[in-house]
């Protein structure tokens, strides 16, 4: 039966136009070899220098957020491994005049609050708002716990041009798994 599965797998991801996923714990190492690969087949495919651009350094930011934001806490490591806490999914697609990137991971639900209200902020600005917001973020100077300035969804909304398409679906009294949807045009 094993071998069904994974050629409906494969069919989808044909379908989808899926240039690349990853489902596990994202590490730095990790990182370097994803962008890697995506600059190899960046080089390959028939698109603009700017399109070609705006995709890779979107990635970079999504791929960064995975890495910095994925954390645990007591709560979600009883509730969770702690390669599940970590883990993560993501994927790039190329749609007829776009890319999408997907990403998906454990978020606390207290966590989940003040995300879908920064999101619901970035969502609400336009193109300059944007880069005023962006500019105030980066002149405050303050930096999180986790050694960043919180500029990464500011930064994926102004470099993809659109807004964040994203949901965070209960898993248990603690835990939300956050999905985020990024067209880049």
């Amino acid at each position: 039966m094993i071998k069904n599965d994974i050629y409906e797998l494969y069919q989808t991801m044909e379908r989808e136009n899926i240039l690349l996923s990853f489902k596990g714990v994202v590490t730095s190492e990790l990182l370097s070899s994803v962008l890697s690969i995506m600059e190899s087949k960046m080089d390959y495919m028939d698109e603009s220098p700017k399109m070609k651009k705006k995709v890779f350094n979107v990635l970079v930011e999504c791929l960064q957020n995975l890495y910095h934001h994925i954390d645990s806490n007591e709560e979600q490591d009883r509730s969770f491994t702690r390669i599940e806490v970590k883990s993560a999914l993501f994927m790039i697609a190329k749609k007829d005049d776009h890319f999408v990137i997907r990403t998906g991971n454990y978020i606390d639900k207290a966590s989940a609050i003040d995300l879908e209200e920064r999101l619901d902020m970035i969502n609400g600005m336009d193109k300059d708002e944007l880069k005023k917001y962006y500019q105030e973020v980066l002149s405050n100077g303050t930096l999180s716990d986790k050694g960043t300035a919180g500029l990464g969804m500011i930064d994926i909304a102004r470099k993809s041009g659109n807004k964040l398409e994203y949901q965070f679906l209960p898993i248990n009294d603690v835990n939300s798994f956050f999905c985020l949807n990024i067209k880049i045009d």
